[in-house]
């Protein structure tokens, strides 16, 4: 589990196509700190787990690796990564830290695509002091977003302004706009969307009051 704080804006080293699958590597000192193997870290919002060996991490180079199979690659914007790109990571949280975000399970429901920047107020200095960004939502997940709840956008636990049918609007202060990768996202490039799990539970447990009686004529 992850709180959606991002803990370091990280860099793409190296992309290795290996079949329908690749490995990346990824440069970030802050959470590769005591890293092991196995570790789970999120980048961009996908749990991704630590594949070198302790050898290897034992070298304090500041740099791991993780595999990322064919679906996660097709159900997220990783696969649109490259040497150079900027990205969210996030060591998963600790049992008994504080909860600073939300309840984020790094598992990608789905993508959208920033629409629109709209810059807010100034400070007396001419200094930015929020940005309105809208982002596309597609129609699978719209039922899960309500206004003032969570969505996890690359990573960032955010809470939403306005959610609309199809679309919905964050607005960010400027220290997220500085130390995540939404400060630089131009319109039109596509993000990892992850809705908020108690919704999902929520739903489930409602539609289980429904489910058919089992053979024995038992209800579930």
């Amino acid at each position: 589990m992850f709180t959606g704080i991002i803990e370091e804006l990280g860099e793409v080293v190296s992309i290795e196509e290996i079949g329908d699958s690749s490995r990346i590597r990824l440069r970030g000192p802050v959470v590769c700190e005591g890293a092991r193997h196995g570790d789970s870290i999120a980048v961009n919002g996908v749990c991704l787990t630590v594949v070198d060996t302790p050898f290897e991490l034992a070298a304090g180079t500041g740099e791991f690796s993780a595999d990322v199979m064919a679906e996660t690659l097709h159900r997220s914007s990783l696969g649109a990564l490259k040497p150079g790109s900027r990205v969210n990571l996030e060591r998963a949280m600790a049992l008994g830290a504080r909860l600073g975000g939300h309840l984020v399970q790094g598992h990608v429901d789905a993508t959208g695509r920033l629409l629109s920047r709209e810059p807010g107020e100034r400070d007396a200095a001419g200094e930015l002091r929020w940005e309105v960004l809208r982002f596309s939502l597609p129609e699978s997940i719209t039922r899960y977003l309500v206004e003032k709840g969570s969505i996890t956008v690359d990573g960032v636990s955010l809470t939403v302004v306005e959610a609309a049918r199809d679309s919905f609007t964050v607005s960010l202060i400027p220290a997220t706009l500085a130390l995540t990768t939404l400060g630089t996202r131009a319109v039109g490039e596509s993000v990892n969307l992850e809705v908020d799990v108690l919704a999902k539970y929520v739903e489930r447990l409602l539609d289980s009051r429904t489910l058919p009686p089992t053979a024995t004529g038992e209800d579930r």
